[in-house]
């Protein structure tokens, strides 16, 4: 199993972890960092490289962080040029980390950023006003 780090501004990776949790369940092998204001950089990348040992079973580790360019994404950059077997992908959101949660016994590390990354974009529409009554099936709950 691939694991995965979710890593964020502020409570981006706490939040998200509650709607994945709803969502798919609790998962093994994944970690949330949060980035708050009383965190180093350094600190962030100490928690960072720890939590990739500690999801780490051989598979390797995806990393996933918010915003490119942020401390988060910038720290996870870091960590490439000393952990083997790890990938990171910014820009990430719900879709994305819940379904990484869902496929990540089916894929190689590979597969599974070309998946996350593919399925970001898939996910990024913009949403018009429709007719209730000539689409009642649209018009749903949700989750």
């Amino acid at each position: 199993m691939i694991g995965i780090v979710v890593v964020g501004h502020i409570n981006f990776a706490s939040g998200i972890q509650s709607a994945v949790e709803a969502i798919v369940g609790e998962q093994p092998q994944i970690r949330f960092i949060d980035f708050l204001p009383s965190t180093s950089a350094e600190q962030l990348q100490q928690h960072m490289a720890d939590a990739v040992a500690e999801c780490q079973q051989g598979q390797g580790v995806l990393l996933m962080t918010d915003v490119m360019g942020g401390t988060p994404c910038n720290r996870a950059i870091a960590l490439l040029a000393n952990t083997p077997n790890i990938k990171v992908v910014t820009g990430s959101n719900l879709p994305m980390i819940a379904n990484a949660c869902l496929e990540r016994d089916e894929l190689t590390l590979e597969q599974l950023v070309e998946f996350v990354i593919s399925l970001g974009h898939q996910s990024i529409s913009e949403v018009q006003q429709v007719d209730e009554e000539e689409t009642p099936d649209l018009i749903d709950d949700g989750l």
